[in-house]
């Protein structure tokens, strides 16, 4: 007796998979919308997991929450949707903070009153012991370079690309070199774009 084909599949496809089936992104797309939720996903809470900020706004995209404005492509698009996620999360979190004050300011200039949030500029203690064990790790995967070393502490101090080749007297080549070594090991120790 022939088999009968099942009309109802059972299996449940990530948002992910389907934006992928329904070719909203190609796989190279998918692959770079990876990294950036990798890279966003970094010093958010333990339960924000890279995946579930990726996960979370291609949701959001396909049910429609988030509209895709006219010209904007996919992968902008996305990254500015787990963007303002991970200022959500953010936000979340540095609510219950202690550095988080409500000041109340009186006569606004039309007499009436308003509560303004002030919050601690500086980082918790949390994020800081984070962003320490983060720079040793890198700065350990390159302890051997001390060109990437002397580019990292540069990007540190907010320098731009021009400005880090005139403080090290390097050439365009030997930046743009040092760069891809840095992206290359980064993708190497924790950065791939496959799932662990």
């Amino acid at each position: 007796m022939p088999e009968t084909l099942k009309l109802i599949d059972k299996r449940v496809l990530l948002p992910a998979e389907t934006a992928l089936a329904l070719g909203t992104v190609g796989k190279m797309e998918l692959l770079r919308l990876k990294t950036i939720a990798r890279v966003y996903a970094r010093g958010l809470p333990p339960d924000v997991a890279w995946d579930d900020l990726l996960q979370e706004a291609l949701t959001r995209i396909i049910s429609g929450a988030r509209r895709q404005p006219e010209g904007v492509a996919m992968v902008s698009f996305v990254a500015g949707v787990m963007r303002s996620l991970r200022a959500e999360h953010w936000r979340r979190v540095l609510k219950g903070s202690p550095g988080h004050e409500a000041v109340r300011i009186d006569r606004m200039g039309d007499g009436s009153s308003r509560e303004v949030d002030l919050r601690d500029p500086s980082p918790g203690p949390e994020r800081s012991l984070s962003a320490q064990q983060e720079i040793r790790v890198i700065e350990g995967l390159f302890a051997d370079d001390p060109l990437i070393l002397k580019i990292i502490a540069g990007l540190g101090q907010g320098l731009s690309a021009e400005q880090i080749r005139a403080a090290l007297k390097i050439s365009n080549t030997d930046y743009d070199s040092a760069r891809r070594r840095m992206r290359r090991t980064l993708l190497r120790d924790g950065l791939t774009c496959e799932p662990k």
